[in-house]
């Protein structure tokens, strides 16, 4: 990437690394790892990052990260998936299409506040 095409998010996203905020009055928090890394075809945009939002008891209700690999398709024949970006809704794990860092972040934040209103949280 050269400085024309600097993501212009990306100090605001790497400021975060390191930051627990609790986010609301029943206990929820969220914790933000966000570094550089090598370019690599799994991380093309050279960051290795964990946003998460925590139930109170400290249970993992959304993550957005590229740390590990998602599970490999059940489907006979499917390939093993390499690490890539992807987001976790409580249970349920899906790819995701990582744009630039401040969509990552209004994605993460737009996904937390769906599930405290699920949850109800917030109103």
């Amino acid at each position: 990437m050269t400085t024309d095409d600097r993501d212009p998010g990306l100090d605001a996203l790497l400021d975060l690394h390191g930051q627990t905020l609790f986010v609301d009055e029943v206990g929820h928090w969220v914790k933000f790892i966000v570094k550089r890394a090598e370019v690599t075809p799994e991380r093309p945009h050279g960051l290795r990052y964990s946003l998460t939002l925590h139930a109170p008891d400290g249970a993992r209700l959304v993550g957005f990260d590229n740390a590990h690999p998602l599970k490999p398709s059940r489907v006979p024949g499917a390939r093993k998936r390499r690490a890539s970006d992807h987001r976790h809704r409580l249970m349920r794990v899906r790819p995701y299409d990582y744009k630039d860092a401040a969509a990552l972040i209004e994605d993460f934040w737009k996904t937390v506040d769906e599930v405290l209103r699920e949850r109800g949280s917030v109103p």
